[in-house]
This record gives structure tokens, C-alpha cells and sequence, in this order.
């Protein structure tokens, strides 16, 4: 089985990246849900944030305020390191339990979508890093799109390593700016790559 590690700046692409891979019948984990369930209430994880920060980052039925939460760790790095510190271990356990469990189910490929996957030193775990990007004006208009203030769009892309470093480390980068065929074409393209790629190494 391929191992593929997936990451980018956000707001880049890399949701609609999971759900065509999705689409096209390959396993896919994404960290970001991941970490949502595993702070849903009466969860261990949640109890350590509540522990760490308080509670003003729960909402009154008991789930986590996001929007709160996000507030606190995005103006503190040392914050922010901390949620990091709780959650970081706990995805990674989950997601490497389920490339295990998709290598012994035989799939061809196992992708993993990881937006911090440079910074928290998991390109070791794959056979290739995919990086999806696109321009500055895309990046910040999209991020607009969801509601973002400036100040959170800049906090966000601050907590991460600059997108220029993360598609030169990469082994391969999907260009998102244009339409998103443009984007399923670079798609199906790099999966026929990997593909023949992987049976001439072995």
C-alpha cells in the first residue's frame, strides 16, 4: 500500500482534495476530523483542554466553543503549543491505527491528510507528501469566504510554516488556484504516477 501524507497552507484545497480521493473509493483520514472527535464531551482530551484553559472554551451544552477556543490559542503561541501537546499524540495514534489497518485490508493507497504534517514531523511515516497550494490573493479571499476576520486569516497562516517551504519539501504539489476539475485532473494524474511509480520500485 501507498502511504500518501497530504498538507498545504489552509484554505488551500486540501477538504476538497480528501473528498475526491473519497469519491474515488480510497481510504482517507483527515486529522481534522479526527480531533473533532475526539473532543467530543465526556472525551479525555476535552477534559485536558478544560484543564488547560478553563471553562470558557465550553459552550453551555458541554461541547467545545471553537470559535473560543481558536481565540485563545491563535493569539498565544505557548497556547497554542499546549492544545498542540494534548491532541498531536491522540491523532497520530488514530491515524497510524488505520494506515495498519488499511495495509492488512491489502488497499492500494492509505492518504492521510495533515495540514501541520512539516512542522510536527510526520513526512517519516509516508512513502510520498503531497502539497496542495494556491496564491496568496485565492488563499485570503477563500478564508474570507468562511468569515474569517484578517486578523484570524493572518493568526492561522502564522501558526504555520510558509507555503513556499512546505511544496519545496514536498514530493509532489496540486496547483488549486483554477477550477476544481483542474484540480481532480492533476489528481488523476498524480494517482496513475504513484501507481506506476510504485510498481517499478517494486
Amino acid at each position: 500500500m501507498i502511504r500518501l501524507g497530504l498538507t498545504g497552507g489552509v484554505g488551500m484545497g486540501k477538504s476538497t482534495a480528501s473528498q475526491f480521493l473519497n469519491d474515488l473509493g480510497f481510504k482517507v483520514a483527515d486529522t481534522d476530523d479526527i480531533a473533532r472527535k475526539l473532543v467530543e464531551p465526556g472525551k479525555p482530551a476535552l477534559e485536558d483542554i478544560v484543564k488547560a484553559f478553563g471553562k470558557e472554551v465550553l459552550q453551555d451544552n458541554g461541547e467545545l466553543n471553537r470559535k473560543k477556543a481558536a481565540e485563545i490559542v491563535f493569539s498565544d503561541d505557548s497556547k497554542r503549543l499546549k492544545l498542540e501537546e494534548i491532541l498531536h499524540p491522540l491523532i497520530r495514534e488514530n491515524w497510524e491505527l488505520r494506515l495498519n489497518e488499511w495495509s492488512l485490508e491489502n488497499e492500494k493507497l492509505g492518504v492521510v491528510v495533515i495540514p501541520l504534517l512539516y512542522e510536527t514531523e510526520c513526512e517519516r511515516y509516508f512513502d510520498k507528501v503531497v502539497c496542495m497550494a494556491c496564491s496568496k490573493d485565492i488563499q485570503r479571499q477563500r478564508l474570507r469566504q468562511r468569515g474569517w476576520s484578517d486578523l484570524e486569516i493572518d493568526q492561522r497562516i502564522k501558526a504555520q510554516l510558509l507555503i513556499e517551504e512546505k511544496m519545496s519539501r514536498a514530493d509532489y504539489v496540486v496547483w488549486t488556484n483554477g477550477a476544481i476539475d483542474t484540480h481532480a485532473k492533476q489528481w488523476d494524474e498524480l494517482i496513475s504516477y504513484l501507481f506506476v511509480e510504485s510498481e517499478v520500485e517494486d
